[in-house]
């Protein structure tokens, strides 16, 4: 489905950390970083309503998630991999979806991955799909 901007009742990064919730007692280790994954909502900007089977296929096609917690390791490669690039908690990532492992956190689907994983950041979700 090609890109569409979505009507947004909420901002999608305070909806996402509201339903997080508390989540320090989460640890990661070395290079792994936990994304919230992005769920469009049901609505288009120009008022189209999507069907439940491609709102529930954003749980295994969804493409981009927000950045909430990250191990000690993470983007610090030595070499050239993240040279010059400064990644920040909150950020909009984007990444392969079979390149992570699924988990849910306090009920908010999320991914875990390898640093290296990461593809690249969007300035919005609604920019990448």
């Amino acid at each position: 489905m090609p890109h569409m901007p979505m009507s947004h009742e909420e901002d999608p990064k305070e909806k996402l950390l509201e339903q997080l919730g508390d989540i320090s007692d989460i640890e990661l280790f070395h290079n792994q970083v936990l994304l919230a994954v992005y769920l469009r909502p049901e609505k288009t900007k120009s008022g189209l309503i999507l069907t439940a089977n491609h709102l529930d296929e954003d749980r295994y096609q969804s493409k981009v998630g927000l950045l909430i917690k990250r191990g000690p390791l993470a983007f610090e490669q030595d070499g050239n991999w993240f040279t010059g690039v400064t990644f920040n908690d909150l950020d909009w990532l984007i990444f392969r979806p079979s390149d992570g492992w699924s988990i849910t956190v306090n009920g908010v689907l999320c991914r875990i991955f390898d640093d290296i994983s990461i593809k690249g950041r969007a300035p919005h979700p609604d920019s990448v799909y």
